[in-house]
């Protein structure tokens, strides 16, 4: 092998040079948004240079927050992570999700990034939900 990551023709294999720096470079400071601008952070945020200190977006939590709240935690649910409501014979994960949404018992912290590059970081149990199957009336 020629030892510049080309194929030599003899053994079938390739050959890579390992990069300068290996593992221990550290990741870009300009991460990609993540798509639709919303994170959801699992664990308590740390107040960073892009963090805003004074809110300006709503404290309504969006569908497509509660989508991925919902999505996140029935996922962590059905990984057998602990339950933080009292059951009443539910077994669905997303059910239990749902309830758990409801009395506010779920700890994650919603991370809003604005045009500017910075932040806002609300807690589910600062967010007021909407539950589209009460407006329904189901």
């Amino acid at each position: 092998m020629d030892g510049d990551g080309d194929y030599d023709g003899g053994d079938g294999a390739y050959d890579y040079d390992e990069p300068a720096g290996g593992d221990d470079e550290p990741e870009a400071e300009d991460a990609e948004m993540p798509e639709g601008g919303v994170e959801v952070l699992e664990h308590a945020p740390q107040q960073g240079g892009g963090a805003v200190t004074e809110r300006t977006t709503t404290p309504y939590m969006t569908k497509y927050e509660r989508a991925r709240i919902l999505g996140t935690r029935a996922l962590q649910i059905s990984m057998n992570a602990p339950v933080l409501v009292q059951l009443d014979g539910e077994t669905d994960p997303l059910e239990i999700a749902g309830k758990e949404l409801r009395e506010k018992r779920i700890p994650f912290t919603v991370r809003r990034y604005l045009p500017d590059g910075s932040w806002e970081d609300w807690g589910v149990d600062e967010l007021i939900v909407e539950d589209p199957d009460r407006r329904r009336g189901l």
